[in-house]
């Protein structure tokens, strides 16, 4: 299953089943699960862990070095979960230890081609980054969320789970839970109601989502405000709650 061609540190420690394509280094203390497979000319730099069932295609840069000029060699950290695909010319970068020194991204994400994660980025799963979508650096990302192509996040910012940007988005804040942004600086634009219907959220669900983010964004309240509106569906409503959380995460602001 490991093409001759390939360069295999022998310290790294791959499961019997693993598919490694010619050209592709895999480094030290490199770990891969079972029933992932790795394209030609992909370069893996760990520490690092990758989980079951992923496809990583050609040239992709999975756990090098961040970019970030007080990182100084120290051992930070990648892990990667299970049924991920990254796409042509991905870059993941591991840790920082001025954070918690790790990298993570969850499982079932699809990476488009082009797509940058940068240090001590939090992915969660089933997130969708379009083709030349890049964050920076200690980004969070809930799941369910979709990065249009060519956007970009500031570093720090929170992205709520389930909310979108439009193509060519630029964000420079957080983004609550269910919210569509698009424009540069991102602005947001209504919530992901397509993408609600597509999971299945009832109509009276959506209907009591729109009411919270005619509170959110319409009413001229300031945002402890609107929270205390959206807690008299917080109870009966889990998506509610959520979207509170996400509100009350924020450390930069909301994109308004």
């Amino acid at each position: 299953m490991i093409d001759p061609r390939a360069i295999i540190d022998p310290s790294a420690k791959l499961a019997a089943d693993v598919e490694v394509g010619p050209w592709t280094y895999v480094g030290p203390n490199v770990e891969i699960d079972s029933g992932t497979v790795v394209h030609s000319h992909v370069v893996l730099k760990g520490p690092m862990q990758i989980g079951k069932n992923n496809r990583i295609f050609q040239f992709a840069s999975v756990g090098e070095d961040c970019q970030d000029k007080k990182y100084n060699g120290e051992p930070t950290r990648l892990e990667i979960g299970d049924n991920n695909i990254i796409r042509e010319g991905c870059t993941i970068h591991r840790g920082t230890i001025q954070d918690n020194g790790v990298t993570k991204i969850g499982n079932n994400n699809l990476l488009m081609a082009y797509v940058h994660i940068g240090h001590d980025c939090i992915l969660s799963n089933d997130i969708i980054m379009a083709n030349n979508a890049a964050i920076a650096g200690h980004v969070h990302i809930d799941e369910g969320v979709i990065l249009g192509g060519y956007s970009t996040v500031h570093q720090f910012c929170q992205v709520g789970a389930f909310s979108m940007t439009a193509a060519h988005t630029a964000v420079f804040k957080d983004i609550p839970a269910f919210v569509t942004v698009s424009g540069n600086p991102a602005a947001a634009h209504g919530m992901n109601y397509e993408g609600m219907r597509r999971r299945g959220y009832s109509a009276e669900l959506i209907n009591v989502l729109r009411r919270c983010y005619r509170i959110i964004y319409r009413q001229g309240l300031t945002l402890k405000d609107a929270i205390a509106e959206l807690e008299q569906w917080a109870s009966e409503y889990d998506e509610v709650q959520r979207l509170i959380d996400s509100l009350l995460s924020s450390n930069r602001g909301i994109t308004r």
